[in-house]
């Protein structure tokens, strides 16, 4: 005797020839339509039909015959799947107003109207050519099947429909999508037929995507907008991260700021020398951060491999990467969530990326070299430094056009921050040590410009009980600097944190901000009520843009997909100083481990302006120094600073030389003008 599955909801039943065994229950979505449970949103025009789409989706998925065979019965079950989701689609491009939701909702018909047609077609290729005498049943197969219809059934029985179509389209599509997953899965484990396999695999990645666009969405919606806010005065929690790009180990460092720990680093790539291989995969110079106004996606900019890798900031799982222009910076979502603009430093212009598809959909032309962008809250308009040509370039986000372009006291800003009303800009200036700010309304005009020292890195606008305030970072002095906002900013306090303070981001409650030092491979912990440091946390390799997302782990610990600190802690850390006491030139190293070899980057201030200068690697600390090797030479900028790098099996001469284990071994680290031997900078000692 043949036996044939059929699905109903919450249970299946058994065709003995064509004779039904046990009665099929009503389904609940039916019940959900016609039930006092009914609440007011199903009475409209769009309510109706999304809950008529949903029976008949039901009554479809439930005369589709189990064959036995996974290849056959997937693709007889996700057509009028497909289908119900391409039926609730349109009524609500009828009606719906999200921009977000519209687009997809579009690809939804589109894209499921071809991979229905697919099915169709492979259904009935398999059909034609099954055999009278047929193999067992795959029951595991058909029980996850039967599980995941019943629990798409009660889920969105469960959804509520208030009335509104968008949020009542993304709360009904979001468990239908989750369906589809859940079926898909199975497919791709037990099918056989590789057009429906690879449909499958498809599926899982595209309508996960989705799932978190409507997710987001949703949230958006219930909070009474269709802009998703940052999320401003929520307690520092454990759900809350802190994400350092880690330029060296190519790596993205997660903190728990509820205990001020390293939870692991997310590996994007490979260090040196195994990024330098013509068949590298991974990403390179990991860099930039920004993060989705639902807190739900990170955005990591690398710039060696011109390229955007989207992580899922509740389990650490890359969503995706898109590939852009030369040497990327930094980006960020715009405040409604439907784009993301990331500034090509490398070129000449932005790059706008759907992060739904992941795609470019469109350039922005700017000056030479944008460095950074940012938008004013209400997204009206996107402000985008440059760190080659002396200008800000505020750009209208409706249009996509320049409307005003601002002077830079200097051409290399890396870092902006905009306040929360919206009113003032504040952007630095690496290469003069100056921080400017700007009004943020039309004409857009320069308010001040501030002294603020070498190796001016980024700047967090921070607002507590205490007042209004920007945390500056100073690399060339390693501290932060504190300035109250005003008509007239003033200097209140400067922080020691540790070499080369780098990235810069406030909690949000605006009670601490952390700092990526970049010379010591850490982060630093600001309580800005005391201005004092409350925690050092080592981290990745020279940890470059910092940002602090509240409640980036709605639930669990959000460890998954997290791996130790390992090789990438390998590191030895070193100060220079001026030979004569009073001399005011220093320098902070640190030698990092890249697989075989080491990375030395030198963090130089203190200098004369606009000279050359050798970094020599030399056998003695005092005068005539012995043997002496070139390691690099650089000339410093009009601040008298200067970034040096240079590679070489460096890291353990040096940490022999600072523990004086073996007197054969010890090499030290010199710095002379390019046309002398006299020393401006000598080793001291390593940093502790």
């Amino acid at each position: 005797m043949k036996t044939t599955y059929f699905l109903g909801a919450p249970i299946f039943c058994v065709l003995s020839g064509d004779r039904l065994e046990a009665e099929v229950p009503a389904v609940s979505t039916a019940h959900h339509l016609h039930s006092g449970s009914a609440n007011a949103g199903m009475n409209s025009a769009f309510g109706r039909a999304m809950m008529e789409s949903m029976a008949k989706m039901n009554r479809d998925m439930m005369a589709a015959p189990m064959t036995g065979d996974p290849d056959r019965d997937f693709a007889a079950m996700m057509t009028p799947h497909h289908q119900g989701a391409i039926d609730m689609a349109r009524p609500y491009l009828l009606v719906g107003k999200d921009p977000t939701l519209r687009r997809l909702a579009e690809g939804i018909v589109v894209a499921q109207g071809h991979e229905a047609t697919v099915m169709r077609q492979r259904l009935a290729a398999l059909q034609a050519s099954a055999k009278d005498s047929e193999a067992p049943g795959n029951a595991e197969f058909a029980k996850v099947m039967i599980a995941s219809m019943a629990k798409m059934d009660q889920d969105m029985a469960a959804a509520p429909m208030t009335g509104d179509p968008d949020r009542d389209f993304a709360a009904m599509m979001i468990p239908h999508h989750q369906s589809a997953t859940d079926m898909a899965k199975p497919m791709v484990l037990h099918g056989k037929d590789p057009v429906l396999r690879r449909l499958a695999q498809e599926l899982i990645v595209t309508q996960s995507l989705e799932i978190e666009v409507m997710r987001a969405r949703l949230a958006a919606l219930e909070r009474g907008t269709t802009r998703a806010v940052l999320k401003v005065g929520v307690p520092i929690s454990s759900r809350d991260r802190v994400y350092t790009g880690d330029q060296t180990s190519n790596t993205v460092s997660v903190i728990d700021p509820g205990t001020n720990l390293l939870l692991g680093v997310i590996r994007l790539g490979d260090p040196i020398p195994g990024a330098l291989s013509p068949l590298y995969r991974g990403q390179s110079l990991v860099h930039g951060l920004g993060f989705s106004p639902d807190h739900r996606t990170l955005a990591v900019i690398s710039i060696g491999s011109n390229s955007v890798t989207f992580i899922d900031t509740a389990t650490n799982r890359i969503k995706g990467v898109t590939y852009i222009g030369r040497s990327p910076h930094e980006g960020f979502f715009t405040p409604d969530g439907k784009e993301i603009w990331v500034t090509v430093r490398g070129e000449d212009y932005l790059s706008i990326i759907d992060p739904v598809s992941m795609k470019e959909t469109r350039r922005v032309q700017t000056s030479n070299g944008p460095g950074m962008v940012l938008f004013r809250p209400d997204g009206k308009y996107a402000f985008v430094p440059s760190s080659f040509t002396p200008e800000l370039a505020v750009v209208d986000t409706r249009s996509y056009e320049i409307v005003a372009r601002v002077p830079q006291a200097s051409p290399f800003s890396p870092n902006l921050a905009v306040s929360q009303d919206g009113q003032e800009i504040w952007f630095t200036l690496k290469d003069s040590g100056k921080t400017q700010v700007m009004s943020a309304q039309p004409p857009f005009g320069i308010l001040h410009t501030l002294e603020t020292g070498p190796i001016t890195n980024h700047v967090a606008l921070v607002e507590n009980a205490d007042g209004k305030f920007a945390y500056v970072t100073i690399g060339g002095e390693n501290v932060v600097k504190v300035f109250r906002r005003g008509e007239k900013p003033e200097l209140v306090a400067t922080i020691p944190t540790g070499d080369l303070p780098h990235g810069i981001w406030q909690s949000g409650d605006g009670t601490r901000v952390y700092v990526g030092l970049e010379n010591q491979d850490a982060v630093t912990a600001i309580d800005t009520l005391k201005n004092q440091v409350v925690a050092t946390i080592p981290i990745g390799q020279q940890p470059q843009a910092l940002v602090y997302v509240p409640e980036a782990v709605p639930e669990g610990d959000g460890t998954a997909n997290l791996i130790p600190l390992g090789e990438v802690g390998k590191a030895a850390h070193l100060t220079l100083a001026a030979p004569e006491e009073g001399g005011t030139a220093r320098a902070t190293v640190s030698v990092n481990a890249v697989g075989p070899l080491d990375l030395l980057q030198a963090a130089v201030t203190g200098l004369k302006s606009g000279q050359s200068y050798t970094l020599w690697l030399v056998a003695s600390r005092t005068s005539p120094f012995g043997k002496m090797e070139p390691l690099a030479t650089f000339k410093t900028n009009v601040a008298g600073a200067q970034i040096v790098q240079t590679i070489g099996p460096l890291r353990q001469l040096l940490k022999d030389s600072a523990g004086k284990d073996d007197a054969h071994s010890e090499r030290f680290l010199l710095v002379t003008p390019a046309d002398s031997d006299t020393p401006e900078l000598i080793q001291t000692e390593r940093a502790p």
